[in-house]
């Protein structure tokens, strides 16, 4: 179905959420037609803040407004939906639109296979009616089941589309880009290089990914291939039962922005022996390239005022080498930003061994140190 169809079906002239691959249909549609422009689009830090954004537009407003994300994005709803939307709290309608990774029966990357197999129940759970969009979805089809969310709507209650591959299509032409010269494959390759033997725990999509294909063995390695956001925690997590260890963690902007506080609690803490590296492109790069903020924001002065000690920026590569050699021998939580244009090679793979098999390889390594 075209994406216009859709959109002027459901109705919605605001919007918040977070890319998907899924719905990359929508989300180029989106920015055509708006772009960042935050009366009516604004891509999110994460899924719970774009319902929470939706909410005080229909506060102000009275109108519907509509949330995007993947269905993986679920779990961080589950508290404002419950607690804020919700018919017996506040009882603000929603209409939710979700990419159906995972769904049972098509083939889809291992952290998508239990979310997708509980999605719709999920949403049963949370009370939350909704239509499964596919290719074979009419127009008239798609009326007739608004017309009846309309009335759930109207009652204060929300309402979900699931929206299967490949169900939404557009027909305009979108690129994102930045100014930045890096490559991030490169960048990786330059982090292992100054690494050596010490641990690395790499976010979600592409970097991990690309990681990966650059190693030839992986034990050092945790891919951290679903939990968006959560890498710095996990390499925190490893950095304190480690102290005599030096601990990399590669991360991307959209995921450190994702959940921003952890970066705080990180400076808090303050472990000597831990490298925080985040590679910014200003992208959602392996969900369509959509911009983040992070190319609004100054990651380093953020990352010194929650504590880290030792914080660079760099943007070519001799200074990416000198900031990450300095950082190996540094006494102190360090902080890089490296500035990455977006883009891959087209050949790049993934993973060839299970997300089980890398974590008690990784796990047995990091435990012999």
């Amino acid at each position: 179905m075209d994406v216009k169809i859709f959109a002027d079906i459901v109705g919605a002239d605001f919007y918040a959420g977070v890319p998907d691959s899924q719905l990359k249909a929508l989300c180029d549609y989106l920015m055509a037609g708006y772009g960042l422009d935050p009366h009516h689009h604004i891509i999110a830090a994460n899924e719970g803040n774009a319902l929470a954004l939706a909410s005080g537009y229909n506060l102000a407003t009275g109108k519907i407004p509509a949330v995007y994300m993947q269905n993986s994005g679920l779990g961080n709803i589950v508290n404002p939906s419950t607690s804020l939307t919700n018919p017996k709290v506040y009882s603000i309608p929603v209409i939710f639109i979700v990419g159906w990774r995972g769904e049972p029966g098509v083939h889809d990357e291992p952290q998508h296979i239990y979310q997708g197999a509980i999605t719709n129940e999920l949403l049963d759970l949370l009370g939350i009616r909704h239509f499964t969009l596919s290719k074979d979805t009419t127009e008239s089809e798609l009326r007739g089941v608004m017309e009846d969310f309309r009335a759930v709507l109207d009652g204060g209650e929300d309402v979900a589309f699931i929206v299967r591959k490949g169900a939404l299509t557009f027909d305009g032409k979108i690129s994102y880009g930045n100014d930045y010269s890096m490559v991030r494959e490169e960048v990786i390759r330059r982090i292992i290089s100054v690494s050596g033997n010490d641990p690395v725990i790499s976010t979600t999509g592409k970097t991990s990914r690309e990681l990966f294909e650059l190693r030839t063995t992986h034990e050092r390695d945790f891919l951290t291939v679903g939990s968006m956001g959560h890498a710095s925690s996990i390499a925190l997590g490893v950095a304190l039962q480690k102290p005599g260890v030096k601990v990399w963690c590669v991360d991307g902007d959209g995921a450190a922005i994702m959940h921003l506080g952890a970066m705080a609690v990180t400076g808090t803490i303050s472990p000597r022996n831990l490298v925080h590296i985040v590679i910014n492109n200003s992208a959602h790069e392996s969900v369509g390239g959509l911009p983040t903020a992070a190319g609004r924001i100054n990651l380093p002065e953020i990352a010194k005022a929650c504590g880290y000690v030792h914080v660079y920026s760099v943007g070519d590569y001799d200074a990416l080498d000198e900031a990450l050699r300095t950082a190996r021998g540094a006494d102190g939580l360090a902080f890089i930003e490296a500035k990455a244009k977006i883009g891959s090679r087209p050949d790049l793979g993934r993973p060839t061994t299970t997300a089980r098999e890398n974590m008690r390889a990784f796990s047995g390594y990091v435990r012999g140190l």
